[in-house]
């Protein structure tokens, strides 16, 4: 078994008072006396994980084990990749503006989203095919977020039944994409209903499918067409080969698209996957009303990016948005998130507004709560740790991203996560 080290993720450790005791979990002297502080975890890093000290390395690793069809899904967008290169562009617009001299000692960044606390404000958006990134994948990313106490979102693409992500990875939020047919609608409903999640989103702007033809440019379709290239490709990444596809075909068989519908999908291998799909084109604001009826706990719209669609989201009984242009997978040339968020919150006031795409540091996360958003989604970093090194990988990339939320907290001159605003940040 590997030893494990302790990790250098930031100065997470112990607090010091003015007076130059240890906060760790006793009472300070001082100015401070009476005031108990709860210790900061010290976090435990497997040494194999040591060389990931930031999101992106995880990135670069995920390239190396991953056949290039299934890599280039996941890193690639729609045309140009104008919308994805945009979305990491736009938080170099920004600028902190921090406060200085203020006792930091103790810091909170947990966040409070729906009637639940997570330790951090940001959790893992929902992502198609992760059950080809890594073993398991689907439940990996849900059972990753569960042990760090933040939300992971199941995709409707993903390869594991919706039941099992829920059981075996505690999730609590499935992502939908829904035709414009009610029956489709209302029985996918209530098999998310049974399966015991609790929150509903639905994915707004994939009216027809995206032009990506960086898939395949790396020889990536949907479904995948068994060829040379691709045979050559699994077999020079023998591991990914052996642990993911051959481990997976042996336990659950040929992969599935589970939960497209109320019932099981195709298979990734077949060529019926499109006509699965049905009439996205079709579905409206009525389709939302329709769900609203039938679905009673919390109703998200992904993709919303005019402010009058948030407008509309609200009047048609959504209890939240996630502001979104798909990682700049669907529409080349859509906004960024950030382009839009003061506005969009400006005009909804206290409704829920959670924002993704682009988000790669903690300082990213900190300059959209500055805009006005309340919770941050972040995808493909996870998906990468997923495939770089499972769900310890995982695991050490919410980590690092809580690491450097804290940090950052304390050199702005933050108590609390929520405290953050418009004060803190300028256009520049």
């Amino acid at each position: 078994m590997e030893e494990d080290v302790v990790g250098t993720i930031g100065n997470i450790g112990s607090m010091t008072g003015k007076d130059g005791v240890s906060a760790g979990g006793i009472e300070l002297s001082g100015p401070t006396k009476g005031r108990y502080v709860e210790p900061r975890k010290e976090v435990s890093t497997p040494t194999r994980l040591t060389k990931f000290l930031c999101l992106d390395d995880f990135e670069i690793s995920a390239q190396r084990k991953l056949p290039r069809q299934i890599f280039g899904y996941y890193a690639g967008a729609a045309e140009t990749n104008q919308s994805r290169e945009a979305n990491r562009a736009l938080f170099k617009q920004y600028a902190f503006v921090p406060r200085v001299l203020v006792n930091v000692s103790e810091r909170s960044q947990r966040k409070s989203l729906f009637g639940h606390v997570y330790d951090a404000p940001f959790g893992i958006a929902p992502m198609g095919l992760a059950g080809l990134s890594t073993f398991n994948g689907d439940v990996v990313l849900a059972q990753s977020g569960a042990s760090e106490n933040i939300p992971a979102i199941a995709s409707a693409t993903s390869l594991a039944p919706l039941e099992r992500i829920a059981d075996e990875g505690q999730s609590r939020w499935f992502q939908s994409y829904l035709p414009g047919e009610d029956a489709r609608i209302e029985a996918m409903v209530d098999r998310v209903e049974s399966a015991g999640f609790e929150h509903f989103i639905l994915t707004a702007d994939v009216p027809v499918a995206a032009n990506r033809e960086n898939n395949v440019r790396a020889g990536f379709s949907i479904p995948l067409t068994p060829s040379l290239r691709l045979a050559w490709d699994g077999l020079t990444h023998s591991r990914w080969l052996l642990k993911t596809w051959f481990a997976t075909y042996y336990k659950y068989g040929v992969p599935h698209f589970e939960n497209m519908d109320a019932f099981r999908g195709p298979p990734i291998l077949s060529r019926n996957v499109v006509r699965a799909i049905g009439a996205r084109d079709q579905l409206a604001w009525r389709h939302v009303s329709l769900i609203r009826k039938r679905w009673k706990k919390t109703l998200i719209i992904k993709g919303i990016l005019a402010p009058e669609d948030a407008r509309l989201a609200r009047e048609h009984g959504a209890d939240g948005i996630i502001v979104s242009n798909h990682g700049g997978r669907q529409l080349d040339g859509a906004a960024s998130a950030l382009h839009v968020l003061s506005e969009i919150k400006h005009m909804t006031g206290d409704f829920t507004v959670m924002v993704d795409g682009g988000f790669r540091r903690g300082s990213d996360v900190l300059k959209a709560l500055a805009l006005g958003a309340d919770f941050v989604f972040l995808g493909r970093p996870f998906m990468f740790a997923a495939a770089a090194a499972g769900l310890e990988g995982v695991r050490h990339a919410i980590q690092l991203l809580k690491a450097e939320i804290d940090r950052d907290m304390a050199m702005l001159g933050l108590h609390d996560v929520n405290e953050i605003s418009g004060d803190f940040i300028k256009r520049i």
